[in-house]
């Protein structure tokens, strides 16, 4: 019985932090050493220029987030872990699937119609200002990510949905012309994947600058945690757990019987300094063995480049004689061995 294959791309754009975490890298960390799978993770290098004309962030942010996600235990004997960009391939079958692609359908992208109603929104601006191709066209992009290795299984956000719809149509689309090559892949959503909040209450992200970096140093990561927005009832006073956020992390890294304690503490009335003194423990108990592992490998660069080499190598031994098929399939091809 041949395994599932399951892909994850991670845009190299900015630092991990514990939203990352929690939502995506741990559920995936866990997964990659299920051997019913064959799991494919991969820094998506090229699809940070979309959003980042900043040459060094995206190095950095590249080192950084391979580091953690070797220093969390990702298990590459079963997993291929590489880079974007390693992986010519890649490239090329996205021009294949460019020429088959219906300029309506690019039309119709989330992230294309969000940047076309800011800017009708602005008097006198035409609708396409600031839009380049890369922003335009990504979704294709991102199909070669996932068709270039007849991926399954994609997990994803709901926010991204409609990319896997674009993905499954544009493969339908080339297999009704060139005949059956790719598998129309599926979009996988973990329903408890969790969606933590960030120092200012709103969803943690990097776009608002209120998230707490998964490896801050102990000293940082009790001040951001200090940090965090909470109103202004005195220890004493029953507090409310729902659309708290320092429950809301706690939840995410404690066992139920924590959480349930926890949860009658607040009715109890906790202080909120001793609850971030609470959660800055739990989250500290976990990450730190992990935080040694990521700071010996930030400090080693070439051992994280060499896992990644490895990684494209494994990757290569499938993306090599499938694009060979598939200029067969186009036309494009030796006239004579």
């Amino acid at each position: 019985m041949s395994k599932s294959i399951v892909l994850t791309g991670i845009t190299t754009t900015g630092t991990p932090h514990l939203g990352n975490y929690a939502g995506a890298i741990r559920p995936a960390i866990n997964a990659s050493k299920d051997e019913q799978v064959r799991p494919f993770y991969f820094l998506a290098d090229y699809h940070a220029l979309i959003k980042c004309n900043e040459p060094a962030r995206v190095k950095q942010s590249s080192l950084e987030i391979a580091a953690t996600w070797l220093a969390l235990g990702l298990d590459t004997s079963n997993a291929v872990f590489y880079r974007q960009s390693d992986v010519p391939e890649i490239l090329e079958l996205t021009w294949m699937l460019t020429c088959v692609t219906a300029k309506g359908l690019m039309n119709r992208a989330h992230a294309y119609k969000a940047a076309v109603a800011e800017n009708e929104e602005t008097e006198g601006n035409d609708p396409d200002k600031g839009i380049t191709m890369g922003l335009f066209s990504y979704p294709i992009l991102m199909a070669a990510d996932i068709l270039m290795f007849n991926a399954n299984k994609v997990p994803v956000g709901k926010d991204q949905i409609q990319h896997i719809e674009m993905a499954r149509d544009i493969a339908s689309r080339f297999n009704h012309i060139y005949g059956e090559h790719f598998v129309l892949p599926e979009a996988v959503l973990d329903d408890n994947a969790a969606t933590l909040l960030g120092l200012d209450g709103r969803k943690m992200s990097k776009s608002y600058n209120n998230t707490i970096p998964l490896f801050e140093p102990e000293k940082k990561l009790r001040k951001l945690i200090n940090k965090i927005k909470t109103n202004s009832l005195e220890p004493g006073e029953p507090k409310d757990t729902e659309g708290c956020t320092l429950f809301g992390i706690y939840q995410a890294f404690a066992n139920h019987h924590e959480v349930e304690a926890i949860r009658q503490r607040y009715a109890e009335g906790i202080g909120w300094g001793e609850m971030k003194q609470v959660l800055f423990e739990k989250i500290n108990d976990e990450i730190a063995p992990a935080r040694e592992r990521y700071e010996a490998l930030m400090e080693a660069p070439e051992h994280i480049e060499q896992q990644l080499q490895e990684g494209a190598e494994k990757a290569r031994a499938i993306t090599r004689p499938f694009i060979n098929t598939l200029r067969e399939a186009v036309g494009i091809s030796r006239l004579a061995i």
